[in-house]
This record gives C-alpha cells, structure tokens and sequence, in this order.
C-alpha cells in the first residue's frame, strides 16, 4: 500500500499564517475495520474558517489540536470498502482534510454524481458548502425580494460568486465587493452583476453610492472591517444582512473599530451571523436549485487549483491574503 501524505497543524499562527505553522509527513494507512471506508483524496478545499480552528479563541467550533491532520472538505473515489453503503469506485464528498487518503467509518461521508458537467471538483465549491452557505445566506435569511439591492462582499471568491448570481436569479439588482479591476471586471462581464466596487481602488464610500443609487436591501458580509462599515451607511430601512464571515480580521492582531454602527439602529436592520452546518433542513431545497443552475449553465465558477499537497500551506495563506480567483482547491492526485 502507498505511503499517505499528510498536512499536519505545527504551530499556532499569531498574526498571519506562516508556511511554518505546517508540517508535511507520511505515514502508513492502517488496515480496514469492518464498517470503514478508504478514501483516495482528489480534491481538497481551502476556505476562511479554517484560520479561526488554527486558534484557541472561542468560538463556535473547537480549535485543532497540534499535530493533527489539518481539517478539511474533499471529494475523492472509494478504493476499498468494508462498509455496505459504499463499494470501490464511489465518488464521495466528505471531510477527511489534508491527506492523499482518508479512513471514514461512513458518518459524514456522502456520494456524489461526476459528470462532463458537474466534476468532482464542483462539490467542493459552487455545489459544496460554498454554495450551500450562499443559498443559505442569501435566500434563507436575505429573503430577497424581486427589484431589490444585494451587495455581497468578496464578490469573485466561491462564496459571493454564488450570492450574486443567485440575487440576479431572483430578480434583484447585484452589487459585488471585490479587490482589484480584473476580479470587478469579471464579477460583471461573466458573472452577470450590475455593478462591482472595486475597494483597492481607494474611493470605496463614494463608489459604493454610485452603485447602490436606490440603497442597499440586502448585504451578504463576507468581510467586515471597513468595508462592512461602509455598507451600513447604505442600508435601507428593514434591510436585512446574513453574517457569514471576517475574513479581513482573521489575521489581525488589532480588532477593527465600527464607527457607523448606529445605522443598524436608525434603519431598523436585521442582522444575522449564521454557520450553514446549522441549517441543514435548507439543504435539499438548495441542492437542488444550486444544481439545476449549474447542469443549465446558468451558474457559473471559476476555481484556483494548486497542485500537490506540498502547495497546500502556500495556497491557503494566498487565499487569505484575497490571491485566489473563485474557490481555491488543491489538486492531490
């Protein structure tokens, strides 16, 4: 049997990530219990939160203990099986995290369908908890309304290419966040938003009112920081603002100070931070319209892929730093 390569968790960051908070190993794959499944890893998502389970912070997930695999989503083919659910060949989507193979007892572990269309790669991102959180976010708490305003920050990562395409779907008008000219470009030119603001261009309120002239119903905050501050400025009265992450804080060592956060008061919005594990009686409803607008190609993604798990630590710090183009995956075999 082959060596399997792992990612373990190091060290604890203090400040941005480091390629030394990693250690890369092999080890052997221990032989199959009766009701085990072995997994060979295709792909392996990258996303925000595992920053915050690299810290001992409370919150509402415990954080990795030292040595460990580092957590992670995948989506990989059963090699061998001694589980009746599963048998050799299966496709699956699973969190079996860092590693070229994974050992699952089944609990956690779902089939997927690979085709032409929908590639295995695509549960990870667009038809994955990207997606999932999008639908979620956007349709289960928004409740957006047909000719009102969405704005999503982080507009062209795997998450908010989701909500705006979404918005649009259902007849709002959709205004993406995003840092640089070619992400902007793109949110508007291939994914079909109204307008993008380009926050590194360095006139973000000014620019934001030039692309919500009716106000903002909906904000889906993927940032915070400044931009999340800003937003608040626009907000209509009863607007409504799915939380679901900080990314611009997850490395900072001095929290950001709202200065406008009385906005939420004089507009009367509703303001929601939520985690999609939470919410899985929502998730047949979006599978299934997620997956009817992939198969018609009206949903459309980009992903970011490194190749190896040695490129994996490298990845995730350049996804944290806003490096990736959509959803950033790692290609492990």
């Amino acid at each position: 049997m082959a060596k399997n390569k792992q990612v373990l968790f190091a060290s604890r960051p203090h400040g941005w990530v480091q390629e030394s908070n990693f250690k890369i190993v092999e080890a052997e794959i221990p032989a199959l219990k009766e009701g085990e499944i072995l997994v060979k890893n295709l792909y392996l998502s990258l996303d925000p939160y595992m920053r915050g389970r690299m810290s001992t912070a409370k919150s509402y997930a415990s954080g990795m203990e030292l040595n460990d695999v580092m957590i992670g989503g995948t989506v990989g083919v059963v090699v061998d099986s001694k589980n009746p659910d599963f048998k050799a060949d299966d496709h699956v989507l699973g969190y079996l995290g860092w590693q070229e193979y994974g050992i699952s007892n089944g609990k956690g572990l779902n089939k997927v369908n690979v085709s032409e269309r929908v590639p295995a790669s695509s549960y990870l991102g667009v038809l994955g908890m990207p997606g999932l959180t999008a639908w979620v976010g956007l349709i289960g708490i928004g409740k957006p309304q047909a000719g009102e305003t969405v704005v999503v920050s982080a507009a062209s990562g795997a998450v908010g290419s989701v909500v705006g395409q979404l918005a649009k779907a259902h007849g709002c008008r959709a205004v993406g966040i995003a840092g640089g000219k070619a992400k902007c470009d793109y949110v508007v030119n291939e994914l079909g938003f109204d307008a993008c603001v380009d926050y590194k261009a360095g006139h973000l309120a000014e620019d934001l009112t030039a692309a919500t002239p009716d106000g903002i119903d909906v904000n889906f905050e993927n940032v915070g920081g400044e931009i999340m501050d800003t937003v608040f400025t626009r907000l209509n009265p009863f607007a409504r603002m799915p939380l679901c992450g900080f990314v611009s804080q997850y490395n900072s060592t001095e929290p950001y100070g709202i200065k406008n956060f009385g906005a939420l008061l004089g507009s009367r919005v509703k303001l929601q931070g939520f985690i999609v594990g939470e919410h899985t009686d929502l998730w047949p409803q979006a599978m299934q319209e997620l997956s009817q607008l992939v198969a018609a190609g009206k949903l459309k993604y980009r992903e970011s892929v490194a190749d190896g798990l040695d490129n994996a630590p490298k990845a995730f710090i350049g996804m944290l730093k806003g490096e990736n183009f959509g959803k950033q995956l790692v290609k492990i075999s």
